[in-house]
């Protein structure tokens, strides 16, 4: 019960945060003016594959740059869920119920996982919308493009809130996007001056953006569709989670010998 009243007092507070609040308006704006090429598509019916191919290409674009605002905004919501009782001095309140340093760790990152599933919840709405303005289809399966990104979010909200326990929300946000970059540059797939011995080193530390990226699997024809054995995906979205326990667990352990009130 205490755990589910953190988790549900997390996520209300984090609806009602005016930073994210602003930076998702703004966001929005963005995203809104980015879709405008695709009313012009319906003017090109003359010329169906090429009406395809650049519905895919907006499409794949907008919800790439959906993607990364969900990593920022996970990265942000986990630290300053923590953060703030901290800095606020409501976690003592919070802590005299009582309640335990783990589980008041763990209703924030549940209440963090459900303002993410609400913005999941959303992009795939937005993915649908922006292909039915293309006069498309989405032929990808559903669960693929709500679980997947809800893994990966996991992953950077655990890896934030453990950052956060030692380390201002800012510097704890800005390593989470740190880490995301080089991920992603040192993916098997990217082009990359690192040296190998490195490259291959921080491709094995930091989290595979690329694995559980559901972007592969958005697409508007049937053909290119990569289709996945179900063994594949337990084995994406297990890394994912186990990525996500151990890094949350270590928060819980640092969380343990720090001050409850920052300076």
């Amino acid at each position: 019960m205490k755990i589910r009243a953190l988790a549900w007092n997390t996520f209300s507070s984090l609806l009602r945060n005016k930073l994210i609040i602003l930076f998702c308006a703004v966001f929005l704006a963005i995203v809104l003016l980015m879709m405008t090429p695709l009313m012009m598509t319906r003017s090109m019916a003359a010329s169906p594959t090429a009406a395809t191919t650049m519905v895919l290409s907006l499409v794949s674009g907008i919800m790439s740059m959906l993607t990364g605002f969900g990593s920022m905004l996970a990265a942000w919501a986990a630290a300053d869920a923590v953060a703030g009782e901290m800095k606020s001095g409501t976690i003592l309140a919070v802590m005299a119920r009582p309640v335990r340093r783990w589980e008041f760790l763990l209703g924030k990152y549940l209440g963090v996982q459900l303002l993410m599933l609400v913005y999941v919840l959303a992009m795939l709405g937005m993915s649908y919308l922006l292909a039915w303005i293309g006069s498309e289809r989405i032929q990808s399966t559903t669960w693929v493009l709500v679980v997947y990104p809800m893994v990966r979010y996991s992953i950077y909200s655990a890896i934030s809130m453990l950052l956060v326990t030692m380390m201002h929300p800012v510097f704890a946000f800005v390593g989470v996007m740190i880490a995301s970059v080089l991920a992603n540059m040192v993916s098997p797939a990217a082009r990359t001056s690192f040296p190998e011995w490195l490259r291959k080193g921080l491709w094995l530390v930091l989290p595979s953006a690329d694995l559980l990226s559901e972007s592969k699997f958005l697409t508007i024809t049937q053909a290119s569709l990569k289709s996945m054995a179900w063994t594949d995906h337990l084995v994406a979205l297990g890394y994912g989670l186990d990525y996500a326990v151990v890094f949350f667990l270590l928060a819980v352990w640092s969380f343990r010998y720090r001050a409850l009130v920052r300076d």
